[in-house]
């Protein structure tokens, strides 16, 4: 009898359904100049919306700027300059002027001497993280338990030997470095906001720790950049620990408000890094309109402040009518807020009932995105979001949160 494949397939996507953790698509459309606003049509699982507005909670267009007018104007312009597509990749014909603008703009944020630009930022990790373990003969890899998917990729991609630290256990990361050969060449590998729980990386400590054990360090700042520091390069930016770290990996995705990701880092780096990534060697360059209009969001958050300003104040706001409402919101020392459900299927529960009847998207948390047990909500407020949408939304979590019976902040 031949092999069932098409009753495996369906047999995968019932055990998904039956844990909660089947993921459903929002069919949206974002209503230009007027963010966090956008309506919905439907759903994978065929609810219509009918173009119903609705206020989004949960983007990563964390400071409004994939609606801010300099970025389209700059887009549009690039889009009648050179068209539409890059027309190849980096190597063959996919390199613009925009592209080498915009590696120049990103060295100069993080005060490194190269930038790389890559297709997103999953794969700037995945392939950076790959290629330095088949670089350095013999690496040892030191990865925070908390890393991103595409960290842990990159890192096993490349077959190297690693260790995980408990997340932020500065004492543990010294044991497991302390115990490795002093000869072999180290990698600390770690983020500056973990997006999950907003919380911060120590990385001053990190970098004590790398120098005294002969360690380069990787920082992922995708939840970072743009966000903090006083020209937006990041946590390490803000800690005044950036010239320490040896290698910077960003996006151009959540608060540049665009699409793609980079590192940022020596010369040589980068050089071996475009020369060996087969990801970065195979793959059509990002569009040059996309390129044109980063590099008019990096320029412009570079000199205000404003956005970042607006934000923190936004995200400090929201924690405090939480904490009033007595919703379990997670401590979180970061613009990311998150709201403790404990349970896949409640989480996709609450989530539906607050699109459905409320208006309200916040997409559900679940496994293996966060560790089972600690499923939530992720609520990202941006410079648009005003008080009588938080308080829309404050109503509406109470209501959902009666009807679930779910647990209240103690």
């Amino acid at each position: 009898m031949a092999f069932s494949y098409t009753s495996s397939f369906k047999d995968a996507l019932t055990a998904l359904r039956r844990e909660g953790r089947y993921r459903v698509f929002a069919d949206i459309m974002r209503q230009r100049g007027d963010y966090p606003k956008a309506d919905f049509h439907t759903d994978a699982e065929g609810s219509n919306g009918g173009g119903r507005p609705i206020t989004v909670w949960c983007s990563n267009d964390y400071l409004n700027m994939g609606q801010h007018p300099k970025v389209l104007a700059a887009m549009h312009e690039a889009l009648d300059t050179v068209g539409a597509g890059s027309g190849g990749t980096r190597n063959i014909s996919g390199t613009s002027h925009y592209h080498v603008e915009l590696e120049r703009e990103l060295a100069d944020l993080h005060g490194k001497e190269a930038g790389l630009l890559f297709t997103s930022g999953f794969v700037s990790n995945d392939a950076t993280l790959a290629t330095l373990a088949k670089i350095l003969p013999g690496l040892i890899i030191f990865s925070d338990e908390f890393n991103h998917a595409s960290m842990i990729e990159g890192i096993r991609h490349g077959g190297t030997v690693k260790y995980v630290f408990r997340h932020n256990d500065m004492a543990h990361l010294e044991e497991l470095l302390k115990a490795a050969n002093p000869a072999s060449p180290k990698l600390i590998a770690f983020e500056g906001v973990y997006s999950m729980d907003g919380d911060f990386a120590p990385t001053s400590a990190i970098c004590d720790l790398a120098d005294k054990y002969g360690a380069l360090t990787y920082i992922d700042e995708v939840h970072g950049v743009g966000l903090y520091g006083e020209r937006g390069a990041g946590v390490a930016g803000r800690d005044g620990s950036m010239g320490r770290i040896d290698i910077v990996e960003g996006t151009l995705a959540k608060a540049f408000g665009v699409m793609g990701g980079y590192i940022a880092t020596t010369a040589e780096i980068v050089d071996c890094i475009r020369s060996f990534a087969p990801g970065f060697i195979f793959t059509t360059s990002l569009a040059p309109a996309i390129a044109a209009g980063t590099l008019a969001s990096i320029r412009h958050l570079k000199q205000s402040n404003l956005e970042r300003e607006r934000l923190h104040d936004r995200a400090a706001r929201l924690k405090k009518r939480l904490m009033d409402a007595g919703l379990p919101v997670m401590d979180s020392a970061s613009h990311i807020v998150p709201v403790f459900v404990g349970d896949a299927a409640l989480c996709k529960s609450v989530t539906d009932v607050l699109l459905k009847e409320h208006g309200i998207y916040v997409q559900p948390i679940n496994y293996p995105t966060v560790p089972r047990g600690t499923e939530r909500l992720r609520l990202t407020p941006s410079p648009a979001h005003t008080d009588e949408m938080i308080e829309e939304l404050i109503v509406a979590l109470n209501i959902v949160w009666d009807v679930h019976k779910l647990a209240r902040a103690a």
